[in-house]
């Protein structure tokens, strides 16, 4: 735009010259002419009247660089209230509406520690759910409010742990859940394919457990009686166009007709979630975060705990390196400069054989590193190449992951360690007590971890589609179930 006001600019600049009569009928009224024939139009030039800093704009990128990254920097420390309070209200509104479907008409319940009457359903409204405050008689609409409830926790935790555009939340489908069987052990590993929008590339995410449990608790809510997620149509605001029918995830019913979730009502969630949390600014206003905030703040977490700017670049789906740091804030430029530079004097001292194709060989040694993870009491999480520091020792190492399967057998190795520790003490082995104690130390510290983790989980089947071969991929089982 400033480039075009330039050339603008120095167009009406020679128009008046010449209609003032300053340069010859022949002059010239572009001022390249002079460039390409200097001995005929060099004397006729005159001097652009926009100087060169007016075209530069690097001071408006600073400034706008400093507001984001002064913006993530509030954000980031609050982020974990935000989850915890929408998770807490989302609870909360699912156990009312359960209370309150199990009363009868007129009859007073409680639940998640609000003392409620079940009122009689409205005229027009059948098949929701009302309810009323016993001293003021305001009705409450149970079954809204635990819809957004839901949605609201929803969005978040899948920007949160995905950092995807608002464009590509809402194009996520059923058929964007995809997983691929690695051909020597047979496990699956999920992976949620990301449609091409802003960059037109298309990318796949690796999917967490934690991921995992909110798109199953999504495919639940959307399925119909028959278990398939409903075909719902979709507006692209940045082609101006309808989506052909798609069973996307983010839809609700609205007057008996399946609808995609919009950005408008996006934003709207996200602004009642942070009103309901009390968060303020520096200023003393309604802390306001946008779709596009916990994109800057998935980047900035993930490279602030050491995953490498390159990484980030392939998650977030960047054609440029620049954009993914540009996006980052509270990681210092010297930090990345000094890195670039040792991986340069890095590669020029290795000799050059190491940066080309791994051959069949050394890809199954590499493969085979994560097959050779698995023990008898969890999965160890070391990296690839670097020795056991614990000389195979297991239940002391941190980077062991108990298997809550195998809580039995931790708690038989740690009564044996205790038993060990009595005997030694008993027969004078004062030099084998100490490393007992640190073997027992370590069998406490696996069962404290497993006792964190939640004590029961459902076991959702997502019907993802499932990666055989390259350009071979079987269509999904719109179909749920529970395990005991």
């Amino acid at each position: 735009m400033v480039l075009k006001r330039a050339m603008a600019s120095t167009e009406v600049f020679y128009r008046l010259l010449h209609q003032f009569g300053a340069l010859g009928e022949d002059a010239p009224r572009n001022p390249q002419w002079a460039l390409e024939d200097p001995g005929r139009w060099g004397p006729w030039v005159a001097p652009c009247p926009v100087r060169a800093d007016e075209l530069e704009n690097r001071k408006v990128q600073r400034r706008r660089k400093a507001r984001t990254d002064a913006r993530t920097r509030e954000r980031l420390p609050v982020l974990p209230v935000l989850v915890r309070s929408v998770d807490q209200r989302r609870r909360d509104a699912a156990a009312v509406l359960e209370a309150a479907r199990q009363a009868g008409p007129d009859e007073v319940f409680t639940a998640a520690g609000q003392q409620l009457v079940r009122a009689v359903v409205r005229h027009g409204t059948a098949g929701r759910i009302w309810a009323e405050v016993p001293h003021t008689g305001k009705r409450r609409d149970l079954g809204l409010e635990d819809e957004r409830a839901f949605w609201t926790w929803a969005v978040i935790e899948v920007l949160r742990a995905t950092g995807i555009r608002i464009e590509e939340l809402l194009e996520l489908s059923h058929h964007s859940l995809v997983q691929y069987r690695l051909p020597t052990t047979g496990e699956l590993v999920p992976l949620l394919q990301i449609v091409p929008s802003e960059t037109d590339t298309e990318r796949l995410l690796l999917v967490s457990p934690e991921l995992a449990d909110v798109l199953s608790a999504i495919i639940c809510r959307v399925q119909d009686t028959i278990g398939a997620v409903p075909l719902v149509r979709s507006y692209d605001r940045g082609e101006c166009a309808w989506q052909k029918p798609a069973p996307l995830l983010f839809q609700r019913r609205i007057c008996g007709e399946d609808r995609a979730f919009t950005d408008e009502t996006v934003r709207t969630l996200l602004d009642q979630a942070l009103l309901d949390t009390g968060l303020t600014d520096v200023t003393g206003a309604p802390l306001r975060y946008t779709p596009h905030d916990f994109r800057r703040l998935f980047i900035t977490d993930a490279i602030l705990n050491g995953l490498p700017p390159h990484i980030a670049q392939v998650i977030a789906g960047h054609q440029d390196i620049n954009v993914t740091l540009g996006y980052k804030a509270v990681y210092p430029e010297e930090a990345i400069q000094t890195h670039m530079a040792f991986l340069a004097r890095r590669r020029s001292l290795r000799p050059s054989e190491e940066y080309r194709v791994p051959t069949d060989d050394e890809w199954q040694e590499f493969l085979g590193h994560f097959e050779r993870r698995k023990v008898s009491i969890g999965v160890c999480g070391r990296a690839f190449g670097t020795p056991c520091i614990h000389e195979h020792a297991c239940v002391r190492c941190p980077m062991l992951w108990p298997d809550p399967a195998q809580r039995d057998r931790l708690v038989e190795i740690r009564d044996n360690l205790v038993a060990r520790i009595v005997e030694a003490e008993r027969e004078g082995w004062l030099g084998e007590v100490e490393g007992l104690q640190v073997s027992l130390a370590g069998a406490e510290e696996k069962l404290v971890q497993l006792d964190r983790r939640p004590a029961s989980r459902s076991v959702v089947d997502l019907g993802v589609l499932t990666i055989t071969s390259p350009g071979s991929v079987s269509p999904p089982q719109f179909r749920s179930q529970e395990s005991d």
